[in-house]
C-alpha cells in the first residue's frame, strides 16, 4: 500500500477507501438503517467539480434575471413618477384657473358692495 507522491499531492480518494465506504454502505443498507436511495454513490471530485461549474453559471444568470426585474421594477416606477408629475400640474393649472375667476369674482362682489354702500349713503342722506 504505497502511495505515489503524487497520489497524496492530488484530491483524488485512494481507492481503497472508495471501496470501504461502499461496504459500509452496503452494509447499512442490509441492515435498513439507510434508505434505499442512497445506494447512488459519486467520488467527492465530481460532486465538487459540479457544485462549482454550476454555480458559477447560476450566479451568474441569477445576477442578470435579478438585474432585468430590478431595472424593469425601476422603470415602472419612474413612469409612475412621471405620471403624477404632470397630473400635478395640470391641477395646479385647475387651481389657479379657479383662483383668477375667483378673484375676478372678488372684485366684481367689491365694486357691487361699494355701489350699494354709496346708494345707501345717498338715500341716508336725502331722509336726513
Amino acid at each position: 500500500m504505497k502511495r505515489s507522491s503524487q497520489d497524496s499531492s492530488s484530491r483524488n480518494i485512494p481507492e481503497d477507501r472508495k471501496l470501504y465506504v461502499v461496504d459500509s454502505i452496503n452494509d447499512l443498507n442490509k441492515l435498513n438503517l439507510c434508505p434505499a436511495g442512497s445506494q447512488q454513490l459519486f467520488p467527492l471530485e465530481e460532486k465538487l467539480q459540479d457544485v462549482s461549474t454550476d454555480s458559477g453559471n447560476g450566479s451568474h444568470s441569477l445576477f442578470l434575471v435579478g438585474l432585468i426585474i430590478v431595472l424593469i421594477i425601476s422603470l415602472a416606477l419612474v413612469s409612475f413618477v412621471i405620471f403624477l408629475i404632470v397630473q400635478t400640474g395640470n391641477k395646479m393649472e385647475d387651481v389657479s384657473r379657479r383662483l383668477a375667476a375667483e378673484g375676478k369674482d372678488i372684485d366684481d362682489l367689491k365694486k357691487i358692495n361699494s355701489i350699494i354702500v354709496k346708494r345707501l349713503n345717498q338715500l341716508d342722506s336725502e331722509q336726513n
